[in-house]
């Protein structure tokens, strides 16, 4: 199961891998090193398990998490990010659209 991971929707995360491991609430539980109530709450969403307490149950449900580090792109040769596209559309609204009634294929092997 490859999904992006969110801290704030770690409920619905450990619900989906316990049961995608086909592991009760008691038996993750013990496999993690914590109570089956607290890992209940934690489903629930009435509680929130620290990054190492939640990495740890994954784990435990035999998943791992694998972390995408990359980098935020804010400006492109100073310019703002966005604007670039923006001209490259405003640049394009400047042609003419020329629409075919029928779709026209190159020929190969001539």
């Amino acid at each position: 199961m490859d999904t992006i991971v969110s801290m704030n929707r770690s409920s619905e995360h450990l619900q989906t891998t316990r049961r995608a491991a086909g592991l009760s609430l008691r038996e993750l539980a013990r496999l993690a090193g914590t109570s089956h109530a607290t890992l209940s709450q934690y489903e629930q969403g009435h509680k929130t398990p620290s990054v190492e307490v939640f990495l740890r149950v994954l784990e435990a449900a035999g998943y791992s998490v694998d972390l995408l580090l990359r980098k935020r792109i804010r400006e492109r040769r100073g310019m703002p990010r966005g604007e670039e596209l923006a001209q490259v559309l405003e640049l394009a609204e400047q042609f003419p659209v020329q629409a075919s009634a029928e779709l026209e294929f190159p020929r190969f092997g001539r």
